[in-house]
Formats: C-alpha cells, structure tokens, sequence
C-alpha cells in the first residue's frame, strides 16, 4: 500500500517548525526543521521538514549541516522544489553561518598566537574544496596592513611564488609577513611542498629584509603552525 503523502496542515501545529519555533525558541527545533523555516513552503509532494532533510542529505560525503559548505546552487537546483531563490537562500545561510563564526573571534584575535589566527579563519577555510593561500602584512607595531589572496589551487596544491609575495609586501611597506592555506583533506599535516615552499618564502624572505613570521596550514579543526613546531 503506498504511503500516503502529509501535508503541512495535517501536521499537529506543536510540530510543525514554524509554530514550534515562535512557541519553544530556535533552540528546540532540529537542523531540518531550521531549514524548513527558512525554506518556508515544500512541494506537493514534500512538505518543508521533508524537503530540508533531502537537502541535508543529497551530498554523497558530507551529511547534515556541513553538506550544504560542498552544494552548489546548480546542484541544490537539482532537488524537486528547489529553484533559484530557494538555492541562493541556501547558500546565504552557509555563508553568514561562516562568518558569524569567524566573527565572534575578530575582536580577540592575536596575531602573536598562532592558535588565535587559525580559530579566526577556521570556519573561513575548512569547508573549501580547494586549496587557498592567503598572505597577511603587518606594519613595525605589528597591526595588519592588508589581508591578500594569492592563489587558489587545485584539490591538493596551491602556488605561490616569493615574486607575488614580497613584490606586495613591498607595495604596501610591510615589514613581516603570515602565509595562510588550507588542507581540503581537513589533514593539516604540511607536504613536502608545503616545507619547501615555506624554505625559500622564509630563505627569500630574510634576503629582502621582510621576515615571514609563520605559515599555518589549517585543517578541519586542527592546525599545524611551522613557528609552534620549529620548522622554519
């Protein structure tokens, strides 16, 4: 016997999210009645908290919340009752959920301590399918003068060469320098590459009179620090 479809209305009102939201608070509903919220309305078929866990669990790899960091809006497009701007709205919640992350650190970030710089940009980098480098310039009192992104890299190799370094960090008078990029394995162990581009960024670095300070690989939450495990 085919299971017969419940619409939204059929639901008691106790259970359906919006309703549950605006009697019990935000903090009793689960991710997929969260979603609905947002999502508002299902299809004919699905009702809303439906066709939110359709969507926390299409990735192949990443289930739950974290799926939607690796969804695109073509394939979020590819779920029945999913079209344009249901999909952006997705990704904005992915979006903002990352910087309200990164935000709660911003104030507090040391750049003196590298566990302060990975938490900062933890949540910025640990869900990208590819690899990223960022370089971070610093003045004499040691206060960021630019934040610059060098290059993105396939799955599992970024470059960046010490001409695209120092010919910025000259450019805006640093007088040291952090390198920053991630590991999409989540695995922030550093490569051999990783050690040698750190050798001659370091070798070149020190040449010119712009020191570079640290590189921090992060992972999915871990870090390695070359500085914190004197590799440099």
């Amino acid at each position: 016997m085919e299971k017969q479809h419940q619409t939204i209305k059929e639901i008691p009102v106790s259970e359906r999210p919006y309703e549950k939201c605006e009697k019990y608070g935000p903090q009793m509903l689960s991710d997929a009645e969260l979603l609905a919220v947002v999502l508002r309305n299902g299809t004919k078929n699905k009702t809303s908290v439906e066709l939110a866990r359709e969507i926390l669990s299409i990735h192949p790899y990443y289930q739950g919340l974290l799926g939607i960091f690796h969804l695109s809006k073509e394939e979020l497009k590819k779920i029945a009752g999913i079209g344009t701007v249901k999909a952006i709205q997705i990704l904005c919640i992915a979006e903002l959920s990352k910087r309200l992350a990164s935000s709660k650190v911003q104030d507090k970030i040391s750049f003196h301590s590298p566990a302060s710089i990975a938490d900062y940009y933890m949540e910025k980098m640990r869900h990208l399918n590819r690899e990223k480098m960022i370089l971070i310039f610093f003045n004499g009192k040691n206060k960021v003068i630019k934040e610059l992104t060098v290059s993105v890299g396939t799955v599992n190799q970024t470059v960046a060469s010490p001409r695209e370094l120092f010919v910025e960090a000259f450019r805006c008078e640093a007088v040291s320098v952090i390198m920053i990029h991630n590991h999409p394995s989540g695995d922030p162990t550093p490569s051999r590459q990783d050690i040698l581009t750190t050798k001659r960024m370091k070798e070149v670095g020190e040449f010119v009179g712009i020191p570079l300070s640290d590189h921090i690989i992060i992972g999915d939450h871990s870090y390695v620090s070359f500085r914190e495990e004197e590799m440099m």
